[in-house]
């Protein structure tokens, strides 16, 4: 009975000390005749950008304006097909919103390295604006704490990556 308990220690350990990754995101309110909130797209590249992992996207059931998304279209966007890969959801009103992309799949199978962070966000009848927050995965000892202030589309982003 006591070697049962043992076996499953180290699997409890593993699930103890998984890296967590999560994204704050700020949507600012915009002055704007028209508002719509933005599709965003998150995902992550290495340097030489040859991987490419998709995390998630927000958007809403018009799937014709994610084209607009246009390196996450031309990058994954256009070879993929609802259910999209990665955490899906819909767009955010203005606000300050945290996403946890610890579970997704693609993070599970990443390879130690450096990689960035892409956080793209487009609006109809707005502007475009892309994101890059670079981080060390896996996290490491030391939390990673990484931060980018958007011009136009976003506001602050923050990405956050510990064990």
């Amino acid at each position: 009975m006591r070697l049962r308990y043992l076996a499953l220690l180290p699997l409890l350990t593993s699930q103890a000390m998984a890296d967590t990754f999560s994204v704050e995101v700020e949507v600012p309110r915009l002055s704007v005749a028209e508002y719509h909130a933005p599709y965003v797209a998150f995902w992550v590249e290495n340097a030489d950008r040859s991987t490419l992992k998709p995390l998630g996207l927000w958007y809403d059931d018009q799937e014709k304006w994610l084209k607009d998304i246009r390196q996450w279209w031309r990058r994954t966007g256009r070879s993929q097909s609802a259910p999209y890969d990665g955490l899906t959801g819909a767009t955010r009103s203005p606000g300050t919103h945290t996403v946890d992309f610890s579970d997704v799949d693609a993070l599970k199978s990443l390879p130690a390295g450096e990689y960035t962070l892409v956080v793209e966000a487009a609006r109809e009848v707005g502007g475009r604006e892309v994101l890059k927050l670079p981080f060390q995965w896996p996290a490491g000892q030391r939390p990673q704490q990484q931060q980018v202030i958007g011009t136009d589309e976003l506001g602050t982003v923050t990405l956050t990556v510990s064990q």
